[in-house]
């Protein structure tokens, strides 16, 4: 219980923190916000140790939201790499205190670059920030650390206040979730923002098809075939009228042993809900969450069916 103890306050005091940094939204804010949605070159985040991790995942959020971005490290920045830093681009300076030596070298560089810096801390009145025009201020009232010491809390604000920054001038910008695919075409995201129906349902051979005058015993040797749980029942002229699972016939069979002899289109779902083969493949996940449902029948416009999605191979490629 000891451990439960000390994650809840933990969490408790960094859910404080984050809920503090609402106030914090200023006029600094929205300085920083017109300085990053004009920036006509990138932003460039610095910071040293744990603000030097926040500042890469910052960096990292904005690259991919179309706010070009890099990190530097302050420490190689007094070594050369200040080179990278061009007239058009922006700064953003993490420090908590505002006491790391290699930020307090490397401001009057960026000053005589005449280089906009934002400033994101949690001393947001030290003395290294004098002729800092942009002081965002991070500040939390305590660290979650039992001894106010490691940075938990306020890097733990830090991030949240570089997310806010980074999606408030994507918005601005006009950023769309096309957008975003276009900058994850792999994985997860760029799965859930590009993948149609089409790209995953079973179609041809693999999708079970019976007719309506077929027996539920005709259906299921298709279904079983098929190895879906499910076949669309088509009319003469081809054209969907109707839908059956394996819960369909575990439902049927409780009530009438001798289902397998019926025709189909007498225990069918009549006019069952269908997705077409552009829809978006997490737009079709949704409807099946929604309805509690496994598969589901693709069809053409004219209501014919071109193929069946199956829940199983959505969660095989991560859409859900």
């Amino acid at each position: 219980m000891d451990n439960f103890k000390i994650a809840k306050e933990t969490i408790d005091i960094e859910v404080k923190a984050l809920q503090r940094q609402i106030k914090h939204l200023d006029a600094n804010f929205s300085k920083a916000v017109d300085l990053i949605k004009n920036c006509r070159g990138r932003i460039l985040v610095m910071g040293l140790g744990k603000s030097g991790l926040i500042g890469r995942k910052i960096s990292a959020t904005m690259s991919s939201v179309g706010i070009p971005s890099a990190f530097i490290h302050p420490s190689e920045s007094l070594h050369g790499d200040i080179g990278m830093v061009m007239k058009d681009d922006v700064v953003i300076m993490l420090s908590y205190s505002g006491e790391t030596e290699e930020i307090k070298k490397v401001l009057p560089v960026l000053r005589k670059m005449k280089i906009e810096v934002v400033v994101m801390t949690g001393k947001p009145k030290a003395f290294v920030w004098r002729d800092c025009k942009c002081i965002i201020d991070c500040s939390v009232e305590k660290e979650a650390c039992p001894y106010n010491l490691a940075p938990t809390a306020s890097t733990t604000a830090m991030l949240a206040m570089g997310d806010a920054l980074s999606l408030t001038v994507s918005n601005l910008k006009g950023f769309k979730k096309e957008n975003l695919a276009l900058f994850h075409p792999l994985g997860a995201i760029g799965k859930k923002l590009t993948m149609q129906v089409s790209d995953i349902m079973r179609k041809g051979s693999a999708n079970p098809v019976v007719k309506e005058n077929a027996f539920v015993g005709d259906a299921l040797l298709v279904m079983t075939g098929t190895r879906v749980g499910a076949t669309s029942i088509i009319n003469k002229n081809g054209k969907i009228t109707g839908f059956f699972t394996d819960g369909d016939l575990r439902r049927h069979l409780q009530k009438d042993g001798k289902i397998l002899k019926k025709k189909i289109s007498e225990v069918m779902t009549k006019s069952p809900r269908t997705v077409t083969p552009d829809m978006m493949a997490v737009d079709a996940a949704r409807i099946l969450k929604k309805y509690n449902i496994d598969n589901i029948p693709v069809v053409s416009k004219d209501n014919k069916p071109l193929g069946i999605l199956d829940q199983g191979d959505l969660l095989a490629e991560g859409i859900s």
